[in-house]
């Protein structure tokens, strides 16, 4: 029968959950967790016909800023397109200022093809562009091509530098400091390595700062059960938003320097500081600025990305991560764990290239190019005080301003009596919340519990991504949800 069939079938197979690799079990990853394969399915029945309260879903669970309408910049495509398809180089339709950068692209790429592989670390002038790209970030802080990697988006870097730094077993296991709340990213590669995470809180009453005391204090109860070896911090922050002052990053790097601690610093959004009393400070140029003693010892590496910034380039997978003070061994290692996945795609090393060599003053395209970035930088750091301002006005919602990044982490007020549902659910009390919201608004949000956050705190992570018109709808329906909402379980009028 086809019951037996079935069951026959089962047995035979060889990769079962019971056979299933465990640390792959462990991981969690919430940005495309259950509360998204909700929101697709949601979206299905819209478009078979089905009716809801609402008529689509506003998706601001993930930070993907063409998805959500942003337009890509013009500039980076035509170098791109140019790589791709080197007979448009004919055409006058496209600029002489890209066309340069991409032949000079195209002679560093085996056969003058982006279809070729590059060498492993990258394709060399893409590489010396980035660390020229740095030095002038840096205000003349030097940067060596030959420590800068490129990868398949920040996410492939932060990946690779894990793998090489998780070893020893049970007390001598390698422990992981993470900023709470974090991206699930940090969570799910420790997960998948088996390594030991070792939560530090940042400071949600001091607008997410980074509290030196609180690095020692996670520090040490992690040393009775495992060996810390590295900290990894997301600046600006990542779901929350914050800034890291210069003291504060002097701090950290002379915590690390004391404990002997490797530091990952994900500088990502490094272009989206939007409060004007702000100013991003790379880890790096810190650390120089602190005298060569640090400089010449703190183990560093930086990552960056096309993800993010005012490109928004997410589908290149393009990014690249700078090396510091990295035994030279050790490195020798990871160029060997770089040529295993063989190189980065090619056409977001192009398009990484364009954003660390963009138009300059004195060329044409330079106008072009700074008024598409001024416009897609002011409407993110507008839609970031907008989205503070309605939020905050809501009774029970309390949000710290959006200095950086693309997203708001508000803290929200869960009445006992939704509390209670949601454990007798099974769920975290802020899945259920976000799970309502969904189900009653079309709004994917997604919760605080895929971040981390101090118990008995619920808070959800929205991007400021979609158009200021579909964001004051937004806000504007998570207001009226929260009302009620709170009404439902508190019996409040």
């Amino acid at each position: 029968s086809l019951i037996q069939k079935n069951d026959r079938l089962k047995i035979n197979k060889t990769l079962t959950m019971d056979t299933l690799n465990p640390q792959v079990k462990a991981v969690e990853y919430a940005v495309r967790g259950p509360i998204v394969l909700k929101a697709g399915e949601i979206e299905r029945y819209l478009e078979e016909g089905g009716t809801k309260p609402f008529s689509e879903v506003i998706k601001a669970n993930i930070g993907d800023a063409h998805a959500m309408g942003q337009q890509p910049i013009t500039f980076l495509r035509q170098v791109v397109a140019l790589c791709t398809f080197p007979e448009l180089m004919d055409s006058p339709s496209f600029p002489e200022d890209a066309k340069w950068r991409a032949r000079r692209i195209l002679q560093g790429c085996g056969g003058h093809s982006l279809g070729s592989y590059s060498a492993s670390p990258g394709v060399e002038c893409i590489r010396k562009d980035i660390a020229a790209y740095i030095e002038q970030r840096d205000e003349g802080v030097p940067s060596d091509w030959e420590n800068i990697y490129l990868t398949t988006g920040a996410s492939d870097g932060i990946m690779t530098i894990l793998r090489l730094l998780v070893s020893g077993k049970d007390s001598s296991r390698t422990g992981v400091m993470i900023p709470i709340p974090q991206y699930p990213l940090y969570s799910a590669a420790i997960s998948e390595m088996d390594a030991v995470q070792v939560n530090y809180y940042l400071d949600e009453d001091n607008c997410w700062a980074l509290d030196i005391n609180e690095l020692h204090r996670a520090y040490q109860a992690a040393k009775q059960h495992c060996q810390p070896r590295v900290i990894c911090i997301i600046n600006p922050g990542n779901p929350t938003g914050q800034v890291q002052s210069k003291k504060c990053i002097e701090e950290v790097l002379h915590f690390a320097y004391e404990e002997n601690l490797f530091v990952m610093s994900d500088e990502v959004y490094q272009d989206n500081v939007y409060a004007p009393d702000c100013q991003f400070h790379s880890f790096k140029k810190v650390l120089y600025e602190m005298g060569p003693e640090y400089f010449s010892s703190v183990e560093l590496v930086s990552f960056h990305s096309t993800s993010k910034g005012y490109t928004g380039e997410c589908g290149f997978r393009g990014g690249y991560m700078e090396v510091i003070n990295m035994d030279p061994e050790v490195k020798a290692q990871l160029v060997k764990l770089l040529s295993v996945r063989l190189c980065p795609p090619l056409a977001g090393q192009a398009a990484m290239d364009v954003i660390v060599n963009p138009p300059q003053p004195e060329e044409h395209t330079f106008k072009q190019f700074h008024q598409e970035k001024s416009s897609v930088l002011g409407a993110l750091a507008e839609k970031a005080k907008l989205t503070e301002q309605i939020l905050n006005a809501v009774p029970g919602i309390k949000c710290n301003p959006v200095q950086g990044a693309m997203y708001a982490f508000p803290r929200i007020f869960i009445p006992p009596k939704a509390v209670e549902e949601a454990k007798a659910l099974g769920m975290q009390p802020d899945m259920l919340y976000c799970l309502r919201l969904l189900e009653e608004t079309g709004i994917c949000v997604v919760p605080g519990s895929g971040f981390g956050q101090k118990d008995r705190t619920y808070h959800f992570r929205m991007t400021i991504l979609p158009s200021i018109e579909k964001l004051n709808v937004l806000l504007g329906k998570v207001r009226d949800f929260h009302i009620s909402f709170l009404k439902e379980y508190s019996g409040l009028e």
